[in-house]
């Protein structure tokens, strides 16, 4: 499995011969990539309807989209994505097939207005577990993506000792999301060996050392990325 971060909530996920892009937002400080500098993916996978995850959805409506019904709704009324799971998305505690990948979708503590001029719901936040076979299976290499969440028991009671993720990508900006601190216990919770920081230094409420987070991990080893260069994780 590989990961690149593009700042922000946005990475590519490598599983086998599947690409996945994750919460397309390339206005953001991290990334010297344009939307047109991405090959379109063969799924593009959103947490929640809120700007800074979705505004560059629509250049990639060629892939098969992964999102609640609301938000699946909305992305094909307004980007014209043809292709979604299920024909209509999905929904939390559900598992699908995208490709070589396993996909379930689980929940985050958040909101999930779509900031039109009638504000729309985008259904409930959700976070994804990605997985390279049985999301359950000890053979498996599995990712948990946090989305933006605030901390929640889940992490520890279903994502942990259900799941059991590899590796666990976290939001640490605080304001909108968990800060630092709590992002550390959130990682120590799903007993990932593998912790990555999102979600931060892209506007200044959520201006944020990753070290701060490091230093809030018990047991998993940190990896702040620098964006758009890939990280194998094995």
């Amino acid at each position: 499995m590989e990961l690149t971060w593009h700042g922000h909530s946005t990475w590519h996920v490598t599983v086998g011969g599947t690409e996945l892009l994750i919460d397309p937002f390339f206005d953001n400080p991290k990334t010297g990539l344009e939307p047109s500098d991405v090959d379109t993916p063969d799924y593009v996978l959103l947490t929640h309807g809120h700007a800074d995850h979705i505004a560059h959805a629509g250049a990639f409506s060629d892939a098969t989209l992964v999102a609640t019904p609301e938000l699946t709704s909305y992305c094909q009324e307004e980007f014209g994505y043809e292709d979604a799971v299920g024909g209509m998305g999905m929904n939390l505690g559900g598992t699908v097939d995208c490709g070589d990948a396993t996909v379930t979708m689980v929940r985050a503590d958040h909101t999930n207005g779509i900031m039109t001029e009638n504000e729309l719901s985008g259904g409930m936040p959700a976070s994804f577990v990605i997985a390279d076979g049985d999301p359950t299976g000890d053979a498996s290499t599995t990712l948990y993506n946090a989305g933006d969440t605030a901390l929640m028991s889940e992490m520890n009671d279903v994502i942990g000792d259900y799941l059991e993720p590899d590796a666990a990508i976290v939001p640490i900006g605080d304001h909108f999301t968990m800060g630092p601190q709590q992002a550390g216990v959130a990682v120590d919770w799903t007993g990932a060996d593998h912790a990555f920081p999102q979600h931060y230094d892209t506007f200044p409420p959520i201006e944020q050392d990753p070290a701060d987070f490091a230093d809030a991990v018990s047991d998993a080893e940190v990896h702040a990325l620098e964006a758009d260069e890939p990280f194998n994780l094995e």
